[in-house]
């Protein structure tokens, strides 16, 4: 299929907790072109991530591809990644990661947002098998925006509504050092 429609702020898969994938349902081809569709579709749009409620599929399946990003100094890389089932952990509370985020389902929009800075993450791949892995500072932010998806939760219910800003005025007016900060306390 490639590129998909995104669903945008309102509509109201956005806001349902998507359905477990059952195991035999990973190799189908159905779901290996929904996780192609998705991964074609976060390129298009340069997302660092998508999940599949984002272009209407209510099933338990994020993808994420983090490059050096000019609008976030420090985030670090992230080779593309494939959660089915995810699950996460905080692995401390006193590491958070706080950073404007913005959303291809809420275009325009940008807010700051505080999440646990060190995870770990459980889930299978395209195949079907688990994994798990330590998320740390900033990428671990971007896990729990995409995982936050899944549970019907989009970025502006978690920011701090004095925040939020066009993404213009984000450009202009907010500076750098502003943009994303490691807390450990």
């Amino acid at each position: 299929m490639g590129v998909r429609p995104l669903l945008k702020l309102g509509h109201p898969t956005l806001r349902e907790r998507a359905e477990e994938l059952p195991l035999e349902a990973i190799s189908t081809a159905p779901i290996q072109e929904l996780i192609e569709d998705m991964i074609e579709t976060m390129r298009a749009h340069h997302g660092a991530g998508l999940a599949a409620p984002q272009i209407g599929e209510s099933v338990r399946i994020a993808v994420a591809e983090v490059r050096d990003n000019p609008r976030y100094p420090g985030l670090g890389e992230l080779p593309l990644s494939i959660w089915i089932n995810p699950v996460w952990t905080p692995l401390s509370d006193r590491v958070t990661v706080e950073m404007y985020e913005g959303c291809l389902s809420v275009p325009g929009l940008r807010g700051l947002v505080r999440r646990p800075g060190h995870i770990l993450l459980r889930a299978m791949d395209r195949e079907g098998k688990p994994f798990e892995h330590e998320f740390k500072g900033p990428l671990a932010a971007v896990v729990g925006h995409e995982l936050d998806h899944l549970d019907g939760v989009l970025f502006v219910d978690r920011a701090d509504p004095k925040t939020l800003t066009f993404t213009e005025k984000y450009d202009k007016f907010v500076e750098n050092e502003k943009r994303l900060r490691v807390f450990q306390s």
